[in-house]
């Protein structure tokens, strides 16, 4: 499944990723690559592990590799540009120690010199990924670089003493196995005691814990995964809804029935009757509005954001 723990799909084996949204949110995830959101305009609000801000216009927010980040920003209007691209681009420049924090103010790029080279770094990876001219991931690849050479020369890092303690580093690490074992075992009878016991905590703060990095409780995050699955079988299987419902780790029908139209806003009959193939992949994003919109050939873990 891609949706939590994004895998995420490249047109080629050059592994660098833009796009521009409006009024959006997403759903904690974690993926190995390096993602960089950009401010355009208005604000949203972030949490990227444990840091949890406002950003506004100008602001960059920086996903180093593997931190879990979402985004919650009812009632704020957007627009935001995203680049994410594989570590590998960086070269030699991919090493710890990493920043001490993740937001780099509109003020702070500025003074630096960094805000107009920010924007052309956007320009030149959007022109040269839709252009596709000789050279261009050469280009690419090069303008990343010196951005975040820079960046890393003017934003304060990290010193080896100054790194996460074991077992902060050792709470994330169990974290993403825990989800990956989500992925792979929806379909079991797992009990937020269970999963506390995987994590070695107890299930009071574990419940705090997943609250704060995931911002969405474990049941919900659970049965999110498991609404995911069920509708992809619904889509393209000839099962009936009581046999999804079980292979999907639903107890009965009628509780299926209940968290289906929780998560995604209507029935699985009403599910099946939508017009787009695809909409299974974007299931785990609960909307509580009878307004629903979604990203389209984009990545997967960006919604348009209704609460």
């Amino acid at each position: 499944m891609k949706a939590f723990h994004e895998v995420r799909s490249y047109e080629s084996d050059f592994m660098v990723w833009h796009s521009r949204y409006e009024n959006i949110g997403f759903l904690a995830h974690w993926h190995k690559e390096i993602e960089l959101i950009y401010v355009r305009s208005g604000s949203c609000r972030l949490n990227i592990t444990d840091h949890t801000f406002v950003a506004g216009a100008g602001d960059l927010a920086v996903c180093e590799s593997g931190v879990i980040h979402y985004s919650d920003s009812h009632g704020l209007d957007n627009s935001l540009d995203f680049i994410i691209f594989d570590t590998s681009i960086l070269g030699p420049l991919f090493q710890n120690p990493g920043f001490t924090y993740p937001l780099v103010s509109r003020a702070e790029l500025e003074a630096c010199g960094l805000s107009g080279r920010l924007e052309d770094l956007i320009d030149t990876v959007s022109r040269e990924l839709t252009e596709k001219s000789p050279f261009y991931q050469e280009i690419v690849s090069s303008s990343i670089q010196t951005f975040w050479a820079l960046l890393k020369r003017y934003h304060p890092r990290a010193e080896m003493g100054q790194l996460p303690d074991d077992r902060r580093a050792r709470t994330l690490l169990g974290l993403q196995e825990l989800l990956s074992y989500l992925d792979a075992h929806y379909a079991d009878n797992i009990s937020l005691e269970y999963a506390a016991a995987r994590m070695n905590f107890s299930p009071s703060h574990f419940s705090k814990t997943f609250k704060k990095l995931m911002g969405t409780n474990f049941v919900t995050y659970l049965n999110m995964v498991r609404v995911e699955r069920a509708a992809y079988e619904l889509r393209h299987t000839e099962k009936k809804f009581t046999d999804v419902a079980l292979s999907c780790g639903f107890n009965n029908i009628r509780t299926f029935n209940r968290v289906f139209k929780d998560i995604t806003g209507c029935t699985p009959s009403e599910f099946l009757a939508l017009p787009d193939p695809d909409l299974y992949k974007r299931t785990y994003y609960n909307r509580r509005s009878e307004e629903k919109e979604y990203v389209k050939d984009g990545s997967i873990t960006l919604v348009k954001n209704f609460q």
